[in-house]
């Protein structure tokens, strides 16, 4: 099979006209915080239709419906239709589309569009990281001159303490912390320079799939709590900076709090 990161950009950013700016329905899945929209639904189904048509026979993991159809697939589609709802329900822009495409279990291509903030970033694995067209690069700085991305286990509450005493001890160490509300956005600032730590107790697949490639390509280090690569069919923790010594040293500090992961 063949197919290009410009098909799937082309096909993401059509999707994209599905991010309207009123009128959708917003609701909740389970919890007050974890909120879907119907144009979750709506951009999802429409990627789906389409990326499908670009590589028959492929598979889905995607965040709404609870389609997961990954068994026995070489390509897999790893789909965030909007990765950051929370902001998109209240208009703020730091939301995206987040699509990974997997080939043999491993990454292969990653595109996030933040429609709002005018910055489409893809990556082919081997190939680097670009923005707009333009390649990106993490950063230089040391940890100390820092910049750390970081939350608070939103859906799961009963974790917030173990993640403030981490936050409390890094934050210490860096120069800063930020909070944008949307993952694939965070780890795309980081690969573009802009910021340069990373630290979530619980991502999805979806949520870093197609970005934790982007940051590989500019540059970037990312690992689970094991130190290996976060699994791309299994929740994980996620952890990253612009270079190994400091991806380590978030690590360190995390292992310091955190015995074993409470899940």
């Amino acid at each position: 099979m063949s197919i290009s990161v410009e098909q799937i950009i082309a096909v993401v950013k059509e999707a994209s006209a599905l991010m309207v700016r009123s009128g959708f329905e917003v609701h909740d899945k389970g919890t007050r915080e974890n909120l879907v929209t119907s144009s979750d639904v709506a951009v999802q189904k429409f990627l789906t239709e389409h990326l499908a048509a670009l590589l028959p026979g492929s598979g889905f993991l995607c965040e709404e419906e609870d389609l997961n159809d990954i068994a026995g697939h070489e390509y897999v589609w790893i789909i965030d239709p909007i990765d950051g709802t929370a902001n998109y329900a209240r208009g703020n822009e730091n939301c995206c589309i987040s699509v990974a495409l997997i080939r043999g279990g491993e990454q292969y291509m990653g595109v996030v569009y933040s429609p709002w903030r005018g910055e489409c970033y893809w990556a082919v694995k081997g190939e680097g990281a670009f923005c707009n067209g333009k390649p990106i690069h993490v950063s230089n700085r040391s940890f100390e001159d820092g910049m750390l991305f970081t939350a608070m286990s939103t859906y799961h509450k009963e974790w917030a303490r173990s993640c403030s005493d981490i936050i409390f001890d890094l934050y210490q160490q860096c120069n800063d912390i930020r909070r944008t509300g949307s993952a694939a956005v965070e780890l795309c600032l980081m690969a573009a320079g802009f910021a340069d730590l990373y630290f979530e107790m619980r991502l999805l697949p979806w949520d870093y799939a197609a970005a934790s490639l982007i940051l590989s390509e500019a540059g970037g280090s990312i690992c689970s709590f094991d130190g290996q690569f976060p699994p791309l069919y299994a929740p994980s923790m996620v952890i990253a900076a612009n270079t190994p010594s400091s991806c380590t040293r978030i690590l360190d500090v995390v292992r310091r709090h955190l015995p074993s992961l409470p899940y």
